[in-house]
């Protein structure tokens, strides 16, 4: 017997099995197209492709584990957040979604912000209204798209999306609906003071869950394009980044995650919600009932290296890369990286925000370059650790997992410059892991994600900080949180330029 876990990220859907020990068995990963990006800081993909690539790599994994769809017991969805996607009356999709990191509405976060005000809003949501959030992109068609938006009868997140065609129902998990700007994450229901404050219709929103409910059955016609059976269930599931936390074991107080993926984050659990007045760290609700947590977002983590790679180093693997930047000496030689090549949400809510490096000189070779990216991105994951720990989440130790933890060498920085134990875990799958342990739960073979996780996870490699390059790095961060502050006004001055 199986359970799998799908998860619709960016570059592809991605379809994983467990047994009931936890332990993966098989996965299967389809690309989706590229992105599209018609003006800076602008992205949409087809929600039409994520259902076809889903289909892809259900069919793939089932196919490598030889078995059919009768053996999965359960199914846990996960995916990128904050994406919109927009159906009308036929449950057709009207346009591509704007995704997590389209960046095009500030004009309607000002607009929100100056009709209920920034306060009213941290106090419904516990949270400020971002650019990446859902809801203002939202209002962004309203306002640039009328025609599409008078069409719209149902809005869903991307994985929520995959459910509708998996189930035929509306649903989405609390975690999730978290990234809306929609959703009352202390009391774990959706907004009345958003919705009727702003004038919308409730009724366009799906029907909340936590995330080990059953939320539906796999329907006839979903089973006869994917191979699964006819009535399998599945459950809620959760946002990326809480389901990925399931599968890093942050189930409990002082466990913190480090995940670097396209972007980066920092994730906390949190006993009830405390959020930061200045909005600079997200407060969402967890995928485990009852609990919370808090996390500080990186946009371009994964993607700065990803974006060297692919413009000036087409061809370079990313081991090769790192094995580069280790001709660099720690410092980079006083390069500096700036990651906010999509704006920045944490911590400095800035979608103006752009990439940088300080410090060029004639001297500097590649090597340099690639390690100021590596350390850029500690650093900008270390601005989120360093709020946390005031909301009181103050972490007894770090899991690293994503893209970041495969690195040896990314792995030691993160711990030199974070100056504690980073430790990485046997199994590194990702929020799709996380969202197979969440039908496990939801299916009755586990009670808790704490009992599933003392059994499914393990700790296989630690890092401690290196005292010779950890101290220095405290002086070098110094450095590097006084660069943005500097080029605030000059990056607002270049998005006035582009606009």
């Amino acid at each position: 017997m199986y359970w799998l876990g799908i998860d619709v990220g960016t570059g592809g859907s991605r379809a994983l099995l467990v047994d009931a020990k936890g332990r993966v068995q098989h996965s299967f990963v389809a690309a989706h197209e590229d992105m599209r990006m018609l003006r800076p800081l602008w992205a949409e993909q087809d929600p039409r492709d994520w259902w076809r690539a889903s289909q892809l790599a259900i069919k793939g994994v089932l196919a490598q584990a030889r078995v059919d769809g009768t053996v999965i017991r359960g199914i846990g969805l996960t995916g990128q957040m904050h994406g919109l996607v927009l159906l009308d009356a036929n449950n057709e999709v009207i346009r591509p979604a704007l995704i997590w990191c389209d960046q095009r509405s500030q004009e309607q976060v000002d607009a929100i912000n100056a009709k209920l005000s920034p306060e009213m809003v941290v106090n419904s949501i516990a949270n400020p209204v971002l650019t990446g959030f859902t809801l203002p992109k939202l209002l962004w068609i309203r306002d640039h798209e009328p025609q599409s938006f008078d069409s719209l009868r149902k809005i869903l997140l991307p994985k929520d999306y995959l459910r509708f065609k998996l189930t035929g129902e509306f649903a989405t998990d609390v975690s999730d609906a978290s990234g809306t700007a929609l959703f009352d994450v202390a009391h774990r229901r959706w907004s009345s003071e958003m919705i009727n404050g702003l004038g919308l219709d409730g009724g366009l929103l799906p029907q909340t869950f936590e995330s080990p409910e059953i939320t539906g059955k796999v329907s006839p016609d979903a089973a006869a394009v994917t191979g699964l059976a006819p009535g399998t269930p599945v459950v809620a599931g959760a946002g990326d980044q809480a389901a990925s936390a399931i599968g890093n074991g942050i189930v409990e107080p002082g466990a913190v995650s480090c995940t670097i993926g396209t972007s980066g984050v920092v994730f906390a659990f949190l006993e009830k919600p405390a959020y930061d007045p200045a909005g600079r760290a997200h407060t969402f609700c967890h995928a485990i009932p009852g609990a919370w947590h808090v996390m500080g977002v990186t946009q371009g983590a994964g993607l700065s290296l990803q974006w060297f790679r692919n413009r000036f180093a087409p061809g370079v693997t990313y081991d090769e890369l790192t094995a580069d930047a280790t001709r660099s000496p720690a410092g980079a030689q006083g390069v500096f990286w700036l990651p906010y090549l999509m704006g920045e949400r944490t911590p400095h809510l800035d979608a103006n925000a752009r990439g940088a490096w300080i410090g060029l000189t004639a001297k500097h070779q590649r090597s340099d370059l690639v390690r100021a990216i590596l350390e850029g991105v500690c650093y900008s994951q270390k601005d989120g650790m360093e709020i946390i720990a005031g909301l009181g989440a103050r972490p007894s130790r770090v899991r690293l997992s994503g893209g970041g933890a495969k690195s040896p060498f990314w792995h030691q920085l993160f711990a030199d410059i974070f100056d504690m134990r980073v430790a990485t875990l046997a199994t590194q799958e990702g929020s799709a892991y996380g969202a197979a342990l969440l039908a496990t739960i939801g299916t009755g073979e586990y009670g808790s994600a704490d009992q599933v996780c003392r059994v499914a996870l393990q700790e296989i490699e630690l890092k401690h900080p290196d005292q010779a390059s950890a101290r220095p790095y405290q002086e070098r961060y110094k450095v590097y949180r006084s660069l943005y502050p500097a080029l605030k006004l000059a990056f607002r001055a270049i998005g006035d330029l582009d606009a």
